[in-house]
């Protein structure tokens, strides 16, 4: 076997848009939650009222995570598609044009002017390859991954989900201190997985990702705590 076959490597599918929505769902899932629960405990009151007010977080901030999501891909996908109907009509209408466009970028690329030309009249012998290399030549997409609205809403929606249930679960076996503290160690250990995640997503360093994962958690849910706690000394004086 010849060793160039023997060699293959795989891009993951960065345009699609759910898996980015499910690591951003999962973040912004643990680190609003967390937040929220950390802070309206830190007033001091009923365990119930800690379930509620995270149970209620998980369930809107779900909800608003993948409508955004959702309109936000939706109206990207939109707008890539009219500009691929702009230039699909601009080959139709205008193809040598069009050619002689391509060839120029490919020689603004260090191509041959004769290879350039070359390539461009073979690229346009048929309408669909046409359409497609002008595509990613000029707007830089793929016509065929312009992402799903729907697949990134709902996996915006389950990973938002999961990440904000992550610090609320102690509070349905414990309550005071003990689910605070347990609160915090489940949102170190998320943040710290979810920074993992990252890292292996992104190709950087895992510990930079992890350790910036779980700073950010640690500031806002601080800070939410301080203020919980500040708000219920004042509300009890």
């Amino acid at each position: 076997m010849h060793p160039a076959a023997m060699h293959e490597h795989h891009h993951r599918d960065v345009q699609g848009g759910a898996a980015r929505a499910a690591v951003f769902g999962a973040s912004d899932g643990l680190v609003s939650n967390v937040s929220l629960i950390l802070g309206v405990a830190g007033a001091g009151p009923a365990p119930g009222i800690v379930r509620l007010a995270g149970l209620a977080g998980l369930i809107a901030g779900a909800f608003s995570m993948a409508s955004g999501e959702y309109v936000s891909m939706k109206a990207q996908t939109e707008l890539l598609q009219r500009e691929l109907a702009l230039e699909e009509g601009e080959i139709h209408r205008h193809p040598d044009a069009e050619r002689r466009e391509l060839a120029a970028i490919y020689r603004q690329r260090g191509i041959a002017a004769d290879m350039a030309d070359q390539l461009a009249t073979e690229m346009h012998r048929d309408p669909q390859t046409a359409l497609e290399t002008h595509a990613r030549e000029e707007l830089g997409i793929d016509p065929a991954q312009l992402g799903s609205p729907p697949a990134a809403a709902l996996s915006s929606f389950i990973a938002f989900g999961i990440g904000a249930l992550v610090p609320l679960l102690p509070w349905f076996f414990d309550s005071g201190n003990g689910a605070v503290v347990a609160s915090v160690l489940l949102g170190t250990v998320s943040a710290l997985l979810i920074g993992l995640a990252l890292a292996r997503f992104t190709g950087r360093s895992m510990v930079r990702s992890a350790l910036r994962q779980l700073g950010i958690a640690a500031l806002a849910a601080g800070v939410t705590y301080a203020v919980g706690r500040a708000v219920g000394v004042q509300s009890a004086t």
